[in-house]
């Protein structure tokens, strides 16, 4: 039973990954069909990614007073039946109203999915397996979103991206009701902490749409300032509400008190902000420079997910010998040496191949990608409470997104700068800085406490439910 629950998991989280790239190759024929403008048709993307980032906090504190089964199944059904309707639309302003309400049912599904395998799987090796599996779908859903949106898209239609959500929601649906226990009497005392649930919402949904402006903005932008400062504000009165008033708090200040929380949010922050921008510089390389396909695109991605996969499923038992914070620093530098391979083969080569210019550096970067997450996603979730599991899983969701929005924001600006404007990138610029970013999250891992994560810590009861 246990094996159904992990696969149930990683369905949800691939459901959720994969949306947040899956329409990218679908945009002009979602302009095309409902008429939207070049300015409203970025919220077809970002009104996912803006709500998905917001609700994090708030959606993985609900599955500790509500009831991991129960959120499971709420978040499933909204993300599914947004899809459906989404999949539908015939009008431009339905179709983000349902985007963003995708975004809403993710917040609430990932980091369920997450407390699932945390919850069920006692601390040590067991979960760390259970995490890698978790890791390398979520890296698959990643890559494989320009793929499969190309194939629906080309063979059916656009609409299909978001219809294609419905049967796989509907069988996972079941599977849940069937193979998720039960959610234990419901603590009256335990109630959602409002205020703090709108100060976080406010000020990471404020923090990440300021971001996002300043990729077109620029950061000295009057709605880029207005976000940074508002999202600041909000987070800080967030922060003061956690700590002197909250019976109940939305993030509990015992958790980030916890070294393994603490630092391990600040080093997922910082691999967020090299990895989740990734995606979308190479795709722009593989379709500016080399000329590629959407389709083409999606199909040389495949060695990027498949390098991924495999080191992610590694990771245990290499975890068994190094110890988590070893391995992180180790996959940190290899990913460091990936982007500054591809920082040379991408350096004014307009003539380069896809084997010269991405198959050797996509082997290695994916390499230290795969082998990175397994063990911070371990680290964070180590000597949780399982009341505190949901909240531990928000926030890491979040650090992850926030940090790939900065991240994404910055090298935006960095590229076009050193391009030497006029609306071309310097793609050398940027890979050389995602170097150094890899480089700085393997000092940055120093900070995490020597324990392995792939064995319970000492001290710490290992509980598991009967799922």
């Amino acid at each position: 039973m246990r094996r159904g629950v992990l696969w149930l998991a990683c369905a949800a989280q691939f459901m959720v990954v994969l949306d947040v790239s899956v329409v990218n190759v679908a945009l002009p024929s979602i302009q095309s069909a409902l008429g939207f403008d070049e300015v409203g048709l970025q919220w077809v993307v970002g009104g996912y990614a803006l709500v998905f980032a917001g609700f994090l906090l708030l959606g993985g504190r609900l599955a500790d007073l509500y009831g991991r089964r129960r959120v499971f199944l709420c978040g499933l059904a909204l993300f599914s039946g947004a899809s459906l309707v989404g999949g539908l639309a015939t009008t431009a302003g339905l179709l983000v109203a349902m985007r963003a309400v995708q975004g809403l049912g993710a917040a609430v599904l990932a980091p369920a999915t997450l407390t699932i395998l945390t919850t069920g799987f006692a601390e040590g090796p067991a979960r760390t397996r259970a995490l890698a599996t978790w890791t390398a779908v979520s890296s698959a859903g990643g890559a494989a979103g320009n793929l499969v949106g190309g194939l629906l898209t080309q063979s059916l239609s656009w609409r299909w991206i978001l219809l294609v959500n419905v049967p796989i929601g509907a069988l996972a649906l079941v599977a849940a009701v069937r193979l998720l226990p039960a959610d234990p009497a419901r603590d009256r005392s335990g109630r959602l902490d409002v205020p703090g649930a709108l100060c976080a919402t406010l000020g990471v949904t404020a923090l990440v749409h300021g971001i996002t402006r300043a990729q077109t903005d620029g950061w000295g932008g009057t709605a880029t300032l207005a976000g940074l400062g508002f999202g600041v504000l909000a987070l800080a009165a967030f922060a003061l509400t956690e700590a002197r008033y909250a019976a109940a708090p939305l993030t509990p200040p015992r958790l980030v008190r916890l070294r393994p929380v603490w630092a391990g949010n600040a080093v997922m922050l910082l691999a967020g902000a090299c990895f989740i921008p990734m995606w979308y510089f190479l795709s722009l390389f593989m379709q500016d420079v080399l000329g590629y396909g959407a389709l083409a695109t999606g199909v040389g991605f495949l060695p990027h997910t498949l390098a991924g996969i495999a080191a992610a499923r590694l990771a245990p038992s290499v975890m068994r010998r190094t110890g988590a914070r070893a391995l992180i620093a180790l996959g940190a530098l290899l990913a460091a040496a990936g982007f500054l391979w591809q920082s040379r083969a991408t350096g004014g080569a307009g003539d380069t191949g896809y084997v010269a210019g991405l198959l050797g550096p996509a082997l290695v970067m994916s390499t230290g990608m795969g082998l990175l997450v397994t063990p911070i996603t371990a680290t964070v979730t180590s000597g949780v409470e399982q009341r505190d599991a949901g909240a531990a899983s928000g926030l890491m969701n979040a650090s992850r997104q926030i940090g790939g929005a900065f991240g994404l924001a910055a090298l935006v600006t960095l590229g076009a700068a050193a391009g030497g404007g006029g609306g071309d990138l310097s793609y050398e610029a940027v890979f050389r800085a995602l170097a150094v970013a890899c480089a700085a999250v393997a000092l940055l891992a120093r900070a995490l406490p020597e324990d392995s994560a792939g064995a319970p810590r000492k001290g710490t009861v290992s509980r598991a439910t009967s799922a």
